[in-house]
């Protein structure tokens, strides 16, 4: 991975609270994001969606910032009714791809916040 001077200078807690801000508007209708900061590492937060209907699907990610613009994202985390389930399934695998595509464009939505 190349290393770059274009590093985020954004305080942590305030970059999570963009993100709690801007999430939702990108989340498909009913579906629910929580956006919370990593304790153990400043460049990264954690996000945790609940999916609308009956599924009771929820998704956890850690969306780490390599630079001030580029993002990694990591599932961490799938559940069904509080138990994990296999997320390897191709439905898990689209619900999977399009909650990445939001978070990506959450963080291009707020590029000018993490870019100075």
């Amino acid at each position: 991975m190349m290393s770059s001077n274009d590093e985020l200078n954004v305080p942590q807690d305030e970059l999570a609270e963009a993100w709690q801000q801007t999430l939702p508007e990108r989340l498909t209708g009913g579906d629910k994001a929580e956006v919370l900061a990593d304790g153990a590492d400043a460049r990264t937060l954690r996000v945790h969606i609940k999916a609308a209907g009956h599924q009771s699907l929820e998704f956890d990610f850690a969306v780490q910032y390599i630079d001030s613009r580029e993002i990694d994202i990591q599932l961490t985390d799938v559940e069904k009714d509080g138990q994990s389930v296999d997320e390897r399934t191709d439905i898990m695998q689209e619900l999977i791809a399009d909650y990445r595509r939001h978070l990506h464009e959450t963080a291009q939505a707020l590029h000018h916040y993490t870019h100075s």
